[in-house]
């Protein structure tokens, strides 16, 4: 309601960013607190002072009106969840795109949960080396949605989504690759340590890779779902968005169970994943193309 469509793209590419820095700065802030005798406290005052500065931060966007004034809710949680998916199904860009997102959240699930499995498994890591790649990853993707707007010049299109899958898959790959020439030593390996070795920058790059491309995938895919909506359904279009988001969260960490039940070491579960990735790219194409004939 409050951007042209020529400015979602960069919106969305902001708070793409944003969204991940606030995780990367949770993240090493809650790391360094809880090692202080009195992190505990430090934190919970952190959370409630976060909270409270968002807050604050909403009473300052401009206010505006419902595009439903008369529209009655239905409090029946499971009845109006199935009430906003069928809504949306119909429209083949806007479900698509809602289910390439979903995607994006479950691949990004899947490896910001594993980075210190895969740290002290596979590379012969610490907590200090997760959290490197938990930097890298945030930083890439906040890259990568940067670069999504200057390369659409603020068109929204997903022309670059399937060049964005493709490049996942790519950096997938990679770190497959990379991961096997770091070797391990008898001690779990700090940062300095780690990146002593001439395969981790292969793995610190995969890691930057596959984010930024994370973020030049998911980013029109935002902007196109939120522009071929109606004004008086969008809400519900993103409330489904976020139904979806979490399921693919849930089922992320089902899968994770499910492969390490069956003795799949972590760095084949990413090899899982980007075999699957690269096999949903012609779907992904397709929403270009009936985005561009739309």
């Amino acid at each position: 309601q409050h951007l042209n469509e020529n400015e979602l793209v960069a919106g969305n590419g902001l708070v793409s960013a944003g969204t991940y820095i606030a995780i990367l700065s949770g993240t090493l802030c809650g790391g360094l607190f809880i090692l202080h005798p009195a992190g505990r406290a430090f934190i919970s005052a952190g959370v409630v002072g976060v909270a409270t500065l968002g807050f604050i931060a909403s009473l300052l966007i401009p206010k505006a009106g419902p595009s439903v004034p008369g529209m009655k809710i239905d409090w029946n949680p499971f009845r109006s969840t199935m009430d906003i998916i069928s809504y949306v199904r119909p429209n083949v860009i806007v479900f698509r795109s809602i289910l390439g997102i979903s995607w994006f959240w479950f691949l990004g699930s899947v490896f910001l949960s594993q980075f210190p499995t895969f740290s002290k498994d596979i590379l012969g890591g610490n907590e200090e080396v997760s959290t490197l790649f938990l930097v890298v990853f945030s930083v890439g993707v906040g890259l990568g949605s940067t670069l999504c707007n200057r390369l659409l010049k603020g068109k929204i299109s997903a022309r670059l989504v399937p060049f964005g899958c493709i490049g996942m898959t790519a950096a997938i790959l990679l770190l497959y690759f990379f991961s096997l020439t770091v070797p391990k030593t008898g001690e779990l390996a700090g940062v300095t340590e780690f990146i002593s070795e001439p395969g981790s920058w292969g793995v610190i790059f995969s890691f930057l890779m596959l984010s930024a491309s994370g973020g030049i995938f998911s980013v029109p895919m935002y902007a196109l779902m939120q522009s071929r909506s109606s004004d008086e359904h969008r809400a519900r279009v993103i409330a489904c968005l976020n139904i979806t988001d979490s399921f693919g969260m849930v089922l992320s960490a089902v899968f994770v169970a499910l492969m390490l039940m069956f003795k799949i070491s972590i760095i084949n579960i990413f090899l899982i994943i980007g075999i699957v990735n690269l096999l949903i790219t012609p779907l992904l194409s397709r929403l270009a193309r009936d985005e561009d004939g739309h």
